[in-house]
């Protein structure tokens, strides 16, 4: 009978006999699909073909696992990797590596590693496939005109998933484990950080409840993931001004919940509202707060900021507000350009009367509203050249892309 695990003799003969560097890739992948004829011949006891059969098969493997082994500069005289440039979208583009770091039994982040970008095991009884234990976070590299690689505010990043790790009662990486994590992810992929002008490489930190449990309970293990894809603009519109659709049925957060926190259980509650709306034409839902349905809160993944005259409004992060990176860096950067900025409830009504209106986020940097339409009425706002929010974004992304002097300290050189 085939049995379901290796066994033991098989075992030491694989290790004897297969070469160190490939015997765990061996294991990962070639060994489940031949297991049943491994043990079949151990059974009759027919070791010498085995042996052959092992040689055979290590001499016309070994080139094809060979990548797998080798150090990270294998790729080091590629620039760029083989892409469209001038055509890329906000999907996903598996890149060569994924960082993968796992917490310890004394509740501390043990070091990770590099590996293949691919998929990963995890048990049907982990603790982010039944309970939605996990956060994810999102940020960008840059290519420079020199050729160097810049970040943007990547500590921001580390600390917000501490913060959402301590309300989702999850185990984190420290800040440095995190940004250190984040600087070696973008250097195994540098040849899919875009040229100077033409996107940037997306970055994805997750960090999910990968321990198993049956009962409501914080997980037992968590495992830190980074990936990276290679994007342009996120809307399908580009940077042309997108259009809005107030939502006052179906709400993306309530008070006393998670939705200050980048949890991933945040997201899917918006698909109804966004899908029903994308189906009219809109390019996204802006929501309202759940008590009272009177006043803004977010756009499904970003921000929200009016303005009128001299004075740019935000709704205050109170618990039920993502506190964005970048719409932190748009109010500082507001201010320093001599404008007043207001974080407060703002009723939908002065939404209406604004002079200009935008996003912000770290997909969307800063995207420019075009129309709103809220209980059959559609306003009109003020965008294109000339306009505030493409003042910000030209600075704002001048700065991230080091076009533009950054006194304010944001950007960090990876070495």
């Amino acid at each position: 009978m085939i049995k379901n695990s290796v066994s033991s003799s098989s075992l030491r003969l694989i290790n004897w006999y297969y070469p160190e560097q490939l015997c765990s890739v061996f294991f990962r992948t070639a060994l489940p699909s031949i297991q049943p004829l491994i043990q079949w011949w151990f059974d009759v006891k027919e070791v010498d073909f085995l042996f052959a059969f092992l040689q055979f098969f290590t001499t016309q493997t070994a080139s094809s696992l060979r990548p797998v082994c080798e150090p990270l500069t294998s790729r080091g005289d590629e620039e760029y990797a083989d892409l469209n440039w001038d055509d890329l979208g906000y999907g996903l583009v598996p890149t060569d590596y994924m960082y993968i770091m796992k917490s310890s039994e004394n509740e501390k982040f043990s070091v990770g590693e590099l590996n293949r970008f691919g998929n990963i095991e995890l048990s049907p009884a982990a603790g982010v496939l039944n309970y939605a234990q996990g956060l994810f976070e999102g940020l960008k590299a840059y290519r420079k005109e020199d050729g160097r690689l810049l970040l943007f505010r990547p500590e921001q990043n580390a600390m917000r998933m501490r913060m959402g790790a301590e309300r989702m009662c999850m185990i984190s990486p420290s800040v440095e484990q995190f940004v250190d994590a984040v600087k070696q992810t973008v250097l195994a992929n540098k040849r899919w950080v875009p040229p100077p002008g033409k996107g940037s490489l997306y970055l994805r930190p997750l960090l999910i409840g990968s321990g198993a449990m049956l009962g409501l309970a914080p997980a037992s293990e968590y495992t830190f993931i980074i990936y990276a894809s290679p994007v342009g603009t996120y809307f399908k519109e580009g940077l042309a001004p997108i259009n809005l659709f107030v939502e006052d049925e179906f709400h993306r957060a309530t008070d006393g919940g998670a939705g200050g926190v980048k949890s991933i259980s945040n997201y899917a509650p918006v698909l109804k509202a966004q899908g029903q709306a994308k189906s009219k034409g809109f390019t996204d839902v802006l929501f309202l707060d759940s008590k009272t349905k009177k006043h803004l809160e977010e756009v499904s993944s970003c921000n929200i900021f009016i303005l009128k005259g001299k004075t740019i409004s935000t709704p205050a992060t109170g618990g039920t507000i993502l506190p964005g990176v970048t719409r932190k860096s748009i109010i500082d950067l507001a201010r320093d350009c001599g404008y007043q900025v207001e974080e407060r409830l703002i009723p939908v009504e002065e939404l209406m009367e604004a002079d200009e209106v935008f996003c912000t986020g770290t997909a969307v940097v800063v995207a420019p509203v075009g129309s709103i339409t809220y209980q059959g009425k559609r306003v009109e706002f003020r965008t294109g050249v000339g306009s505030v929010s493409q003042e910000l974004y030209s600075t704002l992304t001048g700065i991230q892309m080091g076009v533009i002097e950054d006194k304010m300290g944001w950007t960090v050189e990876i070495d």
